[in-house]
């Protein structure tokens, strides 16, 4: 897919559509996995954002470490 079709379809959607689109979430999952599915996503992102925030402290270690070095 082209990166400006991305963003324009991205930039295109507006309230009737995220609407019409959780009504369609809603009848394809159903109302009893929904909480299931967003415990997941949001498990997902928490462990997402602390393996970005281990990777910034190592990140950052790393560099104290050279810096120290060439001391």
């Amino acid at each position: 897919m082209n990166a400006k079709f991305v963003l324009c379809l991205f930039n295109s959607i507006g309230m009737p559509e995220i609407i019409l689109l959780a009504l369609v979430v809603l009848l394809f999952f159903g109302g009893r996995k929904i909480p299931e599915l967003m415990r997941g996503l949001g498990k997902g992102v928490r462990s997402f954002k602390e393996g970005v925030k281990d990777m910034e402290t190592e990140v950052k270690k790393n560099i104290g470490d050279d810096e120290r070095a060439l001391s």
